[in-house]
């Protein structure tokens, strides 16, 4: 049993994808997995299940979809991956508002053709950068989230794999839940 912080893309936001957190931390449960704990009403969980990180982001969409009929990409990472992302934040000095720093958590590492890819059309968008680290994408949006090309969809295209987006604050914030110093 290792403890999982899981990320569901889309819940919540604007009325769309409705998932109370009790409801959530219900089906965990239901799954078996334990010390279940909610951060936000967003789409973010800790727990604790036995399972790689991609074995419990699979069984929490399959169960999402067939317990609430909600149909959902889910993202996983095991305690260590996050106190690695945390750590390995390659723009974190390039500002002090957390809510213009981000992480993008693909479900997997993308190809290097992908990467070249993104690359190439990333330099065309500055201010806002991207560094792709694993598979972890770090972005830098000082206009806001709001106004970035930098969306999941947008890089779930460009990188071929399933993607969901956490402002700093929020990654800190998991990352105190689990432990891990930010």
């Amino acid at each position: 049993m290792a403890t999982h912080v899981v990320l569901m893309r889309g819940v919540n936001v604007g009325g769309h994808n409705r998932l109370p957190m009790a409801d959530l931390r219900s089906l965990l449960g239901t799954l078996g997995y334990t010390d279940v704990v909610t951060y936000l009403q967003s789409g973010n969980a800790v727990c604790t299940a036995a399972g790689t990180p991609e074995e419990v982001a699979a069984a929490v969409a399959t169960g999402l979809d067939r317990e609430l009929g909600l149909s959902v990409p889910v993202v996983a990472r095991s305690v260590e991956q996050w106190g690695t992302l945390v750590a390995a934040n390659p723009l974190v000095n390039l500002e002090r508002d957390p809510k213009r720093l981000h992480v993008t958590f693909l479900d997997g590492l993308p190809d290097t053709d992908h990467l070249a890819g993104l690359a190439a059309e990333a330099g065309g968008l500055a201010p806002e950068r991207i560094e792709v680290v694993g598979p972890d994408a770090y972005l830098h949006t000082p206009g806001g989230f709001a106004s970035t090309r930098f969306t999941p969809s947008y890089l779930e295209k460009r990188l071929g794999r399933v993607a969901t987006t956490r402002n700093w604050r929020t990654v800190l914030a998991l990352a105190d839940l689990v432990g891990v110093a930010g």
